[in-house]
């Protein structure tokens, strides 16, 4: 049977690390009698190479992260290398499942039509992420029906503090609202709260029960990966 290796970030944030475990849970629970384990790419421990080389069998790692960028591009396909029972499916975003989760979160923070939104993602030197977090900003400006500009937390330029200032300056009478393009609580998160910003929303996973569409949507990435390895194993 075929192993889901769940990777994600990994976080110091207890609140974090609690957010994403609830979320494996999920996807194990959704996912009967298969084999769900969690691993990280960085700060927390097991790494994902670790769990690869000690998973026998067919494995399919699932990267709970939101963009292509050097964690996927690097760290996980140096796990999978080498490996031909073992692949990668591809990052969660950019996705209309998460553009739909960005709005609801946007609304239970309090966002009305009118409000300037910025997409706060985390910041990424990879080409790919960069591109990963564009097309996220235009499929929630979509399922908003409203203009999206695209700041980073932890870049050095195009910050959303910067992005949100800049909104201010060319729509004086508005509010601003930032999207937290963020999977879960933690010190990306808690850095937006100083942005500036009338009103900020919650990371998709916000200390509840994971939202079904999200658990589905790694369930997803999960299904087409093995798909095509089989396919490509036919």
């Amino acid at each position: 049977m075929t192993t889901l290796v769940a990777c994600s970030h990994g976080t110091r944030s207890s609140d974090g690390q609690r957010a994403i475990s609830r979320l494996v849970d999920a996807v194990a629970g959704a996912l009967p009698g298969l084999a769900v384990s969690p691993t990280f790419v960085d700060v927390q421990q097991p790494q994902v190479a670790e769990v690869v080389t000690q998973t026998d069998g067919p494995a399919v790692v699932v990267p709970l992260l939101l963009s292509s960028g050097y964690h996927v591009h690097v760290d996980i396909a140096a796990a999978v290398a080498g490996r031909t029972d073992v692949v990668a499916a591809p990052a969660l975003g950019p996705d209309p499942v998460l553009a739909g989760l960005l709005a609801k979160r946007l609304r239970q923070a309090g966002w009305r039509a009118g409000d300037r939104v910025v997409l706060a993602a985390a910041g990424s030197s990879d080409p790919q992420a960069v591109r990963d977090t564009e097309r996220g900003a235009a499929l929630l400006a979509s399922a908003l029906g409203a203009p999206v500009s695209l700041g980073h937390v932890g870049a050095g330029r195009d910050t959303v503090a910067e992005v949100v200032a800049d909104e201010r300056r060319r729509h004086p009478s508005a509010r601003v609202a930032v999207a937290s393009y963020l999977l879960a609580p933690g010190w990306f998160r808690d850095r937006l709260d100083a942005v500036g910003a009338d009103l900020v929303s919650e990371p998709f996973l916000d200390g509840g029960e994971p939202d079904a569409r999200l658990t589905g949507l790694v369930v997803r990435r999960f299904l087409d990966a093995r798909g095509r390895a089989y396919a490509h194993a036919a």
